[in-house]
């Protein structure tokens, strides 16, 4: 009875901690939704360099995004110990550290006329791609407050300023969008462009918002978050960007395996690819459950190291793997058996649609391997152990996935081609590898944790 009612209440704070990470991010989906809409409605050159300036964008803010997600397992262990008055240092070096990474982001978007002179595109799409990209370059310094402040409160276990600043952004998202896309209220009708200045506008309007939650909220009077001034620590900062640059090395691991996906299948034609971007396109929706429950399972695990309760570790690891692989199976059925009519949704094209109806059937299966690996990730972070994760997220993804991808889908190496269904194949394949390497990685740091943690208790 006491162990059904422990699971009972951590099933809960897993929950509260899971509901307004997945609206923020939704939020944050329904913003690049937004732009896709708006911008199209103006041109298909405009919406083509929304896609092709968003393509560079996000990749560049993968290191400011790592840095930050550092912060959430140090500053958990921190609370769960009772150490708050080291928090207000930790996440002031933290900000200092993904400074630096929002340099080598503007450097990314200064070399974006390089990138875009070898894919030798027209002189309007080029244009319109660099006003994208300059514009919203302002919004780099607001990404990385946003970012670090977001993880100090998730890090705390609060994870509704994510929600309320999240649904914010979006409202604001709309309108500022149409002001400057379309030239309102006195303004340059900048078209795709307006995008770019728009999600800068909004990135600040975030920032802003949770920088005067995190002075000026109740619950973080005495962590005096910006009360006193911390000079640059080296100690403390090589801290954060050894947790934190392999998390965004992994992110841009993932994150470019369908890009290079895309890439490899573009030759198979227009129905072929359209038919995979509605498969990924779902299953990247499906995707937001693991995720949120990823980045809570981080906070709980983080938590209960830092209280000296590893047990509650692993078992708020065990519940998010139930609760996701649950999710994934339920949602996986409906692909399989309503694949069809949810491509249905994105076009009328009954070739694309049968096609997107297959691949969705291997997509049910990929999201559960998905789950696991990325359950197992979120644990792994809580644990502060990142590194090792970096490698098997490359190995997986890479050389064992996407070539696997390669082989099945363009050649007769080991069956006779097979086009997408290849490619998906392969995702499979390389995500069941990271689950399975992941998890052979906790069940180590786990045990060698309660070994360490064992040696202590006897000293």
């Amino acid at each position: 009875m006491q162990q059904a009612n422990h699971w009972w209440t951590e099933s809960v704070k897993l929950a509260r901690l899971t509901g307004p990470i997945l609206i923020a991010q939704l939020t944050q989906m329904l913003m690049s939704v937004v732009d896709t809409l708006m911008a199209g409605r103006v041109s298909a050159t405009d919406l083509a360099a929304v896609s092709v300036g968003g393509s560079i964008w996000v990749p560049s803010t993968l290191i400011i995004m790592g840095l930050a997600l550092a912060l959430a397992p140090i500053i958990s262990h921190f609370d769960g110990s009772g150490k708050h008055h080291k928090i207000s240092n930790m996440v002031q070096q933290g900000l200092y550290a993904a400074l630096g990474a929002g340099l080598l982001c503007f450097a990314v978007i200064l070399c974006a006329p390089l990138i875009l002179n070898a894919m030798s595109v027209e002189a309007e799409f080029r244009q319109i791609t660099l006003d994208y990209l300059f514009y919203i370059s302002f919004g780099i310094p607001a990404l990385v407050l946003y970012m670090v402040l977001r993880n100090f409160c998730e890090g705390l276990s609060h994870t509704v300023p994510s929600l309320v600043i999240g649904i914010l952004g979006l409202i604001v998202n709309i309108p500022v969008n149409y002001i400057f896309i379309y030239g309102e209220f006195g303004m340059p009708a900048l078209g795709g462009a307006g995008c770019g200045l728009a999600t800068a506008i909004v990135l600040w309007v975030m920032a802003l918002g949770m920088l005067v939650y995190s002075i000026f909220a109740k619950r973080f009077k005495k962590i005096r978050v910006f009360g006193q001034f911390h000079a640059p620590n080296w100690d403390d900062i090589w801290y954060v960007v050894r947790i934190g640059f392999p998390i965004a090395t992994s992110m841009f691991f993932e994150v470019s395996l369908f890009a290079a996906a895309a890439l490899v299948i573009a030759p198979l034609g227009a129905t072929v690819v359209a038919s995979h971007q509605i498969a990924l396109n779902i299953s990247s929706l499906v995707y937001m459950v693991p995720l949120s429950l990823s980045m809570a399972v981080t906070l709980r695990v983080g938590f209960a190291l830092g209280a000296g309760n590893p047990a509650n570790a692993m078992l708020s690891h065990k519940l998010a793997t139930l609760y996701g692989t649950t999710f994934a199976a339920i949602n996986g059925l409906i692909m399989y058996l309503a694949g069809a009519w949810l491509a249905g949704i994105y076009t009328e094209d009954q070739a694309v649609i049968q096609l997107a109806a297959t691949l969705m059937g291997l997509a049910a299966i990929f999201t559960i391997s998905d789950t696991f690996q990325a359950i197992a990730i979120g644990t792994l972070r809580g644990y502060k152990d990142t590194k090792v994760v970096m490698f098997i997220t490359f190995l997986s993804y890479w050389p064992f996935g996407l070539t696997l991808g390669i082989l099945l889908s363009l050649t007769d190496w080991i069956v006779p081609a097979i086009g997408a269904a290849g490619m998906w194949i392969g995702f499979i394949s390389g995500l069941s590898v990271a689950a399975v390497l992941l998890t052979w990685r906790l069940r180590v740091v786990s045990r060698r944790y309660d070994a360490e943690q064992a040696q202590l208790a006897h000293r």
